[in-house]
């Protein structure tokens, strides 16, 4: 989903059951990726709740491109 909204970061699960990532791009496309989360995930997940923290405005993204980390 973040490659089809032109967002940049990373996400990986934690051991804990939680998804911990950062994300970067246009702000209409971020509020749609937190829609999602919010609501639909991927496939075969499981959403309980959606907190998401520690939001920024950057001038210039730090990555490059989207990756899961393992």
């Amino acid at each position: 989903m973040c490659e089809e909204l032109n967002l940049y970061g990373w996400v990986k699960n934690t051991k804990k059951g939680t998804i911990q990532g950062k994300l970067q791009g246009q702000k209409s496309n971020i509020e749609q990726m937190v829609m999602w989360l919010s609501n639909t995930g991927s496939p075969g997940s499981q959403i309980e709740r959606c907190e998401l923290t520690n939001w920024q405005n950057l001038a210039k993204p730090d990555f490059k491109g989207f990756q899961i980390r393992f």
